[in-house]
């Protein structure tokens, strides 16, 4: 993994304060790339994206991708060679909540973004970041494959479907030429140092086992495929740089563990629990929440035969990663020192 590439790339992230920008952004600013980062800047929870220390070496935008003016004259001004699109409204429940927000910043953020694409020739590769939940859940007991119908269930899920079909609309009607590389990256769910979402079971186990308190899991039979954040991160910039180079690699892409880190959601925190220590606990409470998916998981046979690609840490790898940074910021630690060697760590760490 390779990623002398983006030395002295312009590279437009939307979404670079989210917890997956966040990793994203200190990925690539260690790359030497430069990066112009795009985001709304809401701050609902406390952000990585404050303590990692990457403000001042990137552009820091702070805009929303529904404001296509906007979005115009950032792109007029900074040229950009790739663009990588992950601003989102990423939450399930809040879909519920705001279903006409998420809709529109979603999928009309996406529709803004490719016009905008569309409009300027500098950019050679677009990668847009999708979930593993835009796929139609029929919850058999194999992973989805890139060619299955998309159709997500709940307003979250469905509007990251209409997102992939906005992309491929644009990919057949405007850059049919091959100047422009387009592709989507479809992830199954992600854990990391500093991730402070609500309703997300690593935040939520970081919350209880800081204040001591034993662990709520509402629904603890699930299956997710769970992977370190920096797992779709290098994979998402893989295809972007693969892309740039022969446009032949652009395409649609599952990016997700192997079968033996779809775990329930119980046997997630148990391992959590595990190397946290403290004689941690967790309670099973079903809340009655919103409908969600008991059964999800990904096929990535094709991201790994055309790339040779394959996971580096396994799920109790990526746990205890989660521990280490967690710890070391309540400890008030050096979080971007900490991110820098897990990353280093991962690129040296060979695939499985």
């Amino acid at each position: 993994m390779d990623l002398s590439f983006y030395k002295g790339k312009r590279v437009l992230l939307t979404g670079h304060t989210g917890f997956k920008g966040a990793w994203m952004s200190v990925v690539l600013v260690s790359a030497k790339a430069e990066v112009i980062g795009y985001s709304s800047c809401s701050k609902t929870v406390e952000r990585l994206f404050d303590f990692c220390a990457i403000k001042d070496q990137m552009v820091h935008i702070k805009g929303d991708v529904r404001d296509l003016l906007h979005l115009k004259e950032v792109f007029k001004t900074y040229q950009p060679e790739i663009v990588i699109h992950m601003a989102a409204q990423p939450i399930v429940r809040v879909g519920y909540q705001n279903p006409v927000g998420t809709y529109d910043t979603n999928v009309m953020g996406t529709v803004n973004i490719l016009e905008c694409i569309r409009l300027n020739s500098c950019v050679k590769s677009f990668l847009n970041v999708t979930t593993d939940k835009v796929y139609e859940n029929k919850e058999w007991e194999w992973g989805y494959r890139e060619n299955e119908p998309l159709d997500g269930y709940d307003p979250y899920s469905n509007s990251k479907s209409c997102s992939e079909l906005v992309t491929h609309s644009y990919k057949s009607s405007f850059f049919a030429d091959g100047h422009t590389a387009i592709s989507t990256a479809r992830a199954g769910n992600v854990i990391g140092g500093g991730d402070f979402a609500k309703d997300r079971i690593i935040p939520d186990c970081v919350r209880s086992a800081l204040k001591h308190e034993d662990i709520i899991v509402r629904n603890a039979f699930s299956i997710r495929p769970y992977q370190h954040v920096l797992e779709p991160v290098c994979a998402y910039l893989m295809i972007a740089a693969k892309q740039y180079i022969d446009g032949k690699y652009a395409g649609y892409y599952n990016v997700g563990p192997d079968d033996s880190d779809c775990f329930q959601t119980g046997a997630l925190v148990d391992i959590f629990v595990r190397q946290w220590g403290e004689g941690l606990k967790w309670i099973n409470r079903y809340d009655g929440g919103p409908h969600e998916a008991n059964f999800l998981k990904l096929d990535c046979s094709k991201i790994k035969s055309t790339f040779g690609w394959s996971p580096r840490w396994d799920l109790e790898m990526a746990i205890k990663k989660v521990v280490e940074w967690t710890k070391c910021w309540n400890a008030g630690g050096n979080v971007r020192r900490c991110m820098d060697k897990q990353i280093e760590e991962f690129l040296k760490t060979g695939n499985r």
